[in-house]
């Protein structure tokens, strides 16, 4: 019987399995190709008998023992890691999704995924419809169509806040014969792991939490193996018939639960590229390892910022599930009991003058396009982030033109607090 770990021993253990002699910590295997005695062996792997390296756009043994311990750490049977969080989403949904489908997606979800869905997709033929995700479950149906391939939502909503009430979507997408995809970025696997309420897939940018220090892009999507692609066969295509570019190969026959995360690998990436580089995939390792330490102290700190915010009388309003007076506490203590992520949405009494004179008052905390690192920073979505949307876009999207996201990092909280209150002050 193999043992279950837990999260922190994962994040330390998975992945990475040395055999006698070979290195304790996962090498960087920094080459683009892989040698092999015979043009036999090669042609099996080119398609798909056998599994091994030949080339890094599709698989590389560093990368492929991170996506590994990503994988148990979210409870899935395989992942595969891509160059940024965005790539993850669009392959994602484009793995089954073409020109002419539809899907369905939450409006509370970062900007870039907004726009990536809405407009950048749609031009690929993509249709996307946008649901308040606190509609009922009769409301959110009318979205779906005959055509509806997937479903599509935020843990925690970058930079709005909001939580996501997982097991709602699951029962909707399912009842739809379709898969939820969820974005796990905020929350990470250490809060709460999606495959446990019902989603079927989860994706991440790992240049946040996972990576933790702001030092290296990346993303990753993950299959919990649960989602029955035969069971809607007309559906999906692309997973129940067969690819004329593998000699006929269907991938649902030949791989059976692992046909999503192989045929997005040896089809989308070898197609694409987007994959993640070895060196990246090394140091994204190394912040897994802390992973388990650090989501908690961003969080104890987080909390401790948002109540001293609440109280403040310059500010007008803070979002924060971990404050009992926010409308997504409850939800919190189901998905998140632990605790949520480090990152906190408020506004200010007064103008949008105000909140930027506060922003540039602050010493400590950086105004950078980041979020979910170790450092304490700060932006104004309205006019970073999500400037390409629209003032209707911004409303549906659930982000107020005064809303300022500022990610609570891991140094002493009263430091941090110290620097919001002189810069307060200075309005």
């Amino acid at each position: 019987m193999t043992k279950t770990f837990k999260p922190g021993t994962l994040c330390i253990q998975a992945g990475w399995k040395p055999k006698n002699g070979e290195p304790r910590v996962l090498p960087i295997y920094q080459s683009t190709t892989f040698k092999y005695s015979s043009s036999e062996e090669m042609a099996r792997l080119f398609d798909l008998e056998e599994e091994g390296y030949f080339y890094s756009r599709l698989q590389n043994p560093t990368t492929d023992a991170v996506a590994a311990k990503i994988a148990a750490l979210e409870g899935g049977i395989g992942a595969m890691l891509t160059s940024s969080g965005q790539a993850a989403n669009f392959y994602a949904m484009h793995n089954i999704c073409e020109a002419g489908d539809h899907i369905v997606c939450a409006t509370a979800i970062y900007g870039g995924t907004f726009n990536l869905f809405s407009v950048t997709m749609k031009k690929m033929g993509i249709d996307c419809t946008f649901i308040d995700a606190d509609a009922s479950e009769e409301e959110i149906s009318k979205a779906f169509r005959p055509n509806t391939k997937a479903m599509f939502g935020e843990t925690i909503s970058n930079p709005g806040i909001q939580v996501l009430d997982i097991e709602k979507f699951a029962r909707i997408a399912h009842s739809h014969g379709v898969p939820l995809i969820v974005d796990n970025t905020f929350a990470t696997p250490i809060n709460c792991r999606p495959f446990e309420w019902g989603a079927d897939i989860v994706t991440h940018s790992t240049t946040k939490y996972m990576d933790g220090h702001a030092v290296c892009l990346g993303g990753a999507i993950v299959d919990s193996g649960n989602f029955d692609w035969e069971a809607h066969a007309d559906k999906f295509p692309g997973l129940t018939q067969p690819d004329a570019s593998y000699h006929g190969l269907t991938y649902t026959k030949a791989f059976g639960k692992m046909a999503y995360i192989t045929k997005m690998t040896a089809q989308l990436m070898r197609d694409l590229g987007s994959s993640q580089s070895p060196q990246n995939a090394f140091l994204l390792n190394l912040g897994l390892e802390t992973l388990h330490l650090r989501v908690p102290q961003h969080c104890r700190n987080a909390q401790a910022v948002a109540e001293y915010l609440e109280k403040h009388p310059r500010v007008a309003w803070v979002h924060y599930c971990g404050l009992k007076s926010n409308k997504y506490y409850e939800l919190a203590q189901k998905y998140l009991p632990n605790g949520s992520c480090g990152v906190i949405a408020f506004g200010l009494k007064g103008t949008r003058e105000d909140a930027i004179h506060f922003m540039d008052s602050l010493q400590m905390i950086n105004i950078v396009t980041h979020v979910a690192d170790a450092r304490t920073c700060i932006l104004h979505p309205a006019s970073h982030t999500h400037r390409q949307l629209s003032d209707e876009q911004l409303k549906e999207a659930g982000i107020a033109p005064d809303l300022m996201r500022l990610s609570v990092g891991i140094e002493d909280v009263s430091d941090i607090i110290d620097d919001i209150e002189q810069a307060l002050k200075r309005i």
